[in-house]
């Protein structure tokens, strides 16, 4: 699902609509992209750079932010997560939960309109499992969640959804 809606893959039939209007062509999902933050399941699939402050400040750089604007909107966003001191650290040396809080620090520096968010709590332990939940109840983003962790979407969710074969219904 979340690959149909960053354009990833296209859909056989039927559209993709994001803020009301259809999406379609490169400029139509590079709009889109710009406007949604996709969390990946596994956080070393979506941090690259050497230290933590490049890749929260790569976002606002590829967005056309000058260097100085995108370090200051990097160390702003690690500081709203309660990561200023991870800035200098090395980002492949990090463990398992620091490196999903540093991958959603990357997304929110962009300051999306939507997030996505490919099963957030796979691997993590119970400490860094709590602080995800109040980072993402503490947020006016909204958000869509993957999850198997029915737990966690009580306690980060309004409404659930279930995918059925072809088909997406409310769980109730």
């Amino acid at each position: 699902l979340f690959h149909l809606i960053m354009g990833i893959v296209f859909p056989a039939q039927g559209e993709i609509f994001f803020k009301g209007e259809e999406v379609s062509g490169r400029s139509g999902y590079t709009r889109l992209r710009q406007g949604i933050g996709l969390l990946f399941q596994d956080a070393d699939d979506q941090l690259f750079s050497p230290t933590v402050l490049e890749d929260v400040a790569f976002g606002p750089l590829n967005m056309g932010v000058g260097k100085k604007e995108a370090v200051r909107t990097a160390e702003k966003t690690l500081a709203n997560l309660g990561l200023e001191k991870f800035g200098g650290r090395i980002t492949h040396k990090l463990s398992g939960g620091e490196k999903k809080l540093v991958s959603l620090a990357t997304i929110l520096a962009m300051e999306p309109d939507l997030l996505l968010l490919d099963e957030p709590t796979n691997n993590l332990d119970p400490e860094t499992r709590s602080r995800l939940i109040e980072i993402l109840s503490s947020l006016s983003t909204g958000y869509v969640i993957i999850s198997h962790d029915w737990d966690f979407l009580a306690d980060t969710s309004d409404e659930l959804y279930s995918m059925q074969p072809g088909r997406i219904t409310e769980c109730t």
